[in-house]
């Protein structure tokens, strides 16, 4: 029998940190990994370099059944802290945009750190480990592929059910319910949307494109850049709105964020330019072509009737799309909802059911921004549990 004061699942941003944390109090410390390597999203985070946190971390910027749940770990481990961490590492960085906060080389320098902290902590990194069973008598029992094992306090980091490629599981769900924790439904976030057959057939063929729009539902709004592809929408302002978006509903676009409806038509609406020439002054002529094939009338302006004009800048600024779905877990970032916030206590992350069980990192029913939002969070979760447990 192998015995730890703690046992951490998942070696993921959130695993680690509460690893180490838990390790540089003394803590006994297995940190269990079922990949043969530790990181993996972090490694291919950012397309490769990590964008590791966002100076602009705050509560409004995470979805979650209760929005104050994440305030408590934010204000304790900031992204400061994690910067801090980093200096201490001499791991050289820059800001990309928007607080976004990347290193300038390689996001395998974040995962060598962690490992470094973990080794400074005396912290057992066991790769290769599934966990079988997990049961609690007076102690939490696992019984795994490298033997059997006992802690005091079990911290689940396992992540959700993105990037399935990468070994996600529902082993968390499975575990708090097996203990009797309620979780919320989930879905995919940060992923792109599917347009349905009618769409796709004026839009895949400008897979490539890009412009800069404002993406919007009822109850969330995101200035970011859209890019089309062969099968939907997707690009930062489409990720971020679609942590929000439900099924069935629209999502409008302004496709001419930084130009009022009577800046760019009225001057014009007495010309013989058609709304193609005219709005491929201000969009890619490919994406001008299409969109005007499907919604706006081949004739000159000043043949357009005002209740046509009319419909025209209504649409340019408020497209309705109607996605046809998503592409999944398989292309999402990040899984929206989890573990009901309601079982955990904001400040420790223990379960208020199970003494001495944990929940921390994307697992929990807290979703970030696109934008090294969720990373902050799996730090702030991970070291708010690795200070107690």
């Amino acid at each position: 029998m192998q015995r730890y004061d703690v046992i951490v699942i998942g070696g993921g941003g959130a695993g680690l940190m509460c690893a180490i944390t838990a390790g540089r109090r003394a803590r006994r410390v297995a940190l269990l990994e079922h990949n043969e390597r530790v990181g993996l999203k972090i490694a291919i985070s950012g397309g490769g370099r990590c964008n590791f946190t966002n100076l602009r971390a705050t509560p409004e910027n995470y979805l979650s059944g209760n929005p104050r749940f994440c305030a408590s770990a934010l204000a304790r481990y900031t992204p400061q802290d994690f910067i801090a961490l980093v200096e201490k590492h001499r791991i050289p960085f820059h800001e990309k945009k928007l607080g976004q906060l990347f290193c300038d080389f390689s996001s395998r320098e974040i995962i060598e750190m962690l490992l470094r902290e973990c080794g400074l902590a005396e912290v057992n990194v066991c790769c290769g480990c599934h966990v079988q069973s997990v049961e609690k008598l007076d102690r939490f029992s696992l019984g795994t592929n490298r033997g059997a094992m006992e802690c005091d306090s079990l911290v689940i980091a396992t992540g959700g059910l993105s990037f399935a490629k990468l070994g996600a599981s529902d082993f968390g769900y499975r575990l708090a319910e097996q203990f009797g924790l309620r979780v919320t439904t989930t879905r995919p976030g940060l992923v792109p949307f599917t347009l349905a057959d009618e769409e796709r057939a004026y839009f895949a063929e400008l897979s490539g494109v890009s412009l800069p729009v404002v993406a919007q539902t009822d109850n969330a709004s995101f200035a970011e850049s859209m890019l089309v592809t062969h099968r939907g929408l997707s690009g930062p302002a489409i990720l971020q709105i679609s942590s929000y978006w439900r099924k069935d509903e629209p999502v409008l676009l302004d496709l001419l964020p930084h130009r009022p409806g009577g800046d760019w038509l009225l001057p014009q609406r007495d010309s013989k330019t058609s709304p193609q020439v005219l709005l491929a002054r201000e969009w890619p002529a490919r994406f001008a072509a299409a969109w005007c094939a499907r919604y706006a009338p081949e004739k000159p302006l000043v043949q357009t009737r005002t209740t046509e004009l009319e419909n025209l800048v209504r649409l340019v600024h408020q497209w309705p799309v109607r996605p046809g779905g998503t592409e999944g877990y398989a292309k999402a970032e990040v899984t929206v909802g989890g573990i009901d916030t309601g079982e955990l206590s904001s400040k420790t992350m223990e379960s208020r059911r199970v003494p001495g069980l944990y929940f921390i990192g994307e697992v929990v029913d807290v979703t970030g921004w696109l934008g090294g939002y969720n990373f902050q969070w799996a730090w702030a979760s991970g070291h708010a549990a690795g200070e107690v447990a």
